[in-house]
């Protein structure tokens, strides 16, 4: 892990140094290629500690104050380790679902229903022209397709939505 300290009206001993590198060592663990920024500061009575460590394209962020400077750099590192824990479950998670996701599905066992009228819509049919059953079927956005009386024809005729989304079919029966 590449570690760059800077303090802000701070001297970093080689105390603070080595005592940053060591903690450091707990967020080193979870990547193999990181960089952390550690800016220790000193307002009134408070030493505060930011580290921002950048590692896999994210980037993760903790500022904490407190009066004993070590103390300061502890809060961080645990801030830090519970936001990298977070993204990973949150990955790991997010890689689990799509592996459900791409799984096939099962086969038909032999006591389930296969090749069966399972549900039965009622609706009305009304008599229309073509394009006005195509208008009723915009008006309904989940609906796929509707049943009509064609005024022309005096036949039951189905208007449905085509794939692309942006034209529409027309089902006759012959004779």
């Amino acid at each position: 892990m590449k570690i760059k300290i800077t303090g802000k009206e701070l001297k970093i001993t080689e105390a603070i140094n080595d005592y940053v590198e060591k903690k450091l060592d707990r967020i080193d663990k979870y990547f193999e290629d990181a960089e952390a920024e550690v800016t220790l500061k000193t307002e009134k009575q408070e030493q505060i500690a930011e580290i921002f460590v950048t590692a896999n394209g994210e980037k993760y962020r903790a500022v904490t104050e407190d009066r004993d400077l070590y103390a300061s750099i502890d809060k961080d590192i645990d801030i830090l380790e519970g936001q990298i824990r977070k993204v990973k479950t949150k990955k790991e998670k997010m890689m689990k679902d799509a592996s459900i996701k791409n799984l096939e599905v099962a086969p038909i066992h032999e006591n389930e229903v296969a090749n069966e009228i399972v549900k039965t819509s009622y609706y009305e049919i009304k008599p229309m022209l073509p394009e006005d059953a195509v208008l009723k079927l915009q008006e309904k956005p989940t609906h796929n397709f509707m049943a009509f009386i064609n005024l022309e024809t005096g036949k039951v005729n189905v208007v449905h939505k085509l794939k692309d989304g942006k034209n529409f079919g027309l089902v006759e029966p012959e004779a």
